[in-house]
C-alpha cells in the first residue's frame, strides 16, 4: 500500500530519482535554469528549496549537509558564495516555473525552472507598472481631481486676504 507517500516518484526507483534530483540541481545551481518537464520540475523545486534556505547560513554543518546532497564541490561553493547572498533577505519561493508548452516528441509538458532572483528581464518586468487607463475612468479622476484643486486654492486665497 502507498498510505502516505504524496510524493511524485517519477517513474523511478528510490536511487534513481535522488541521482536525477541532485543532477538537476546541480544544473540548476551552475547554470540558473534549466528546461525540464513540469513533474520533474515540481519535484525539483521541493528538493532545492530547503538547500537554498540552508544555504543562508554559511557554517560547517550546512556546507555538509548540502554536499551530502549534491556532492559537487563547485557547486555547493557557488552556491554558499554568490548564491546566498542574492537570497539573503528572500524569505522563500527561490525558484520560479514557466511552462513553455508541450514536447514534440511525446507531448510532455515542459518548462524552465530558474533561480528567481537572477532573471534580469523579469526584475524589469516586476517594477511598478503605471495603472492603464480607459475613458471612463480617466474622466472621474480628472472631474475628482480638479475639484479637489479648486476646492484646495480657495482656502488659501481667503487666508492670504486676510
Amino acid at each position: 500500500m502507498r498510505h502516505n507517500k504524496k510524493f511524485n516518484h517519477l517513474g523511478r526507483k528510490k536511487a534513481h530519482r535522488d541521482a536525477m534530483l541532485a543532477n538537476m540541481a546541480i544544473s540548476l545551481i551552475m547554470h540558473k535554469r534549466i528546461n525540464t518537464t513540469t513533474a520533474k520540475a515540481k519535484a525539483l523545486r521541493v528538493y532545492i528549496e530547503p538547500l537554498l534556505t540552508r544555504a543562508k547560513d554559511d557554517s560547517t554543518n550546512s556546507r555538509r549537509v548540502v554536499f551530502s546532497y549534491l556532492q559537487n564541490k563547485e557547486a555547493v561553493t557557488e552556491l554558499f558564495r554568490e548564491i546566498s547572498q542574492k537570497i539573503a533577505n528572500r524569505p522563500g519561493g527561490y525558484t520560479r516555473i514557466i511552462k513553455t508548452g508541450f514536447r514534440l516528441n511525446d507531448a510532455a509538458e515542459t518548462c524552465f525552472i530558474e533561480l528567481v532572483d537572477y532573471n534580469e528581464n523579469l526584475k524589469k518586468n516586476d517594477a511598478p507598472k503605471k495603472a492603464t487607463r480607459t475613458r471612463r475612468s480617466s474622466k472621474k479622476k480628472v472631474e475628482a481631481a480638479t475639484a479637489t484643486d479648486n476646492a484646495a486654492e480657495a482656502p488659501v486665497e481667503e487666508a492670504s486676504a486676510e
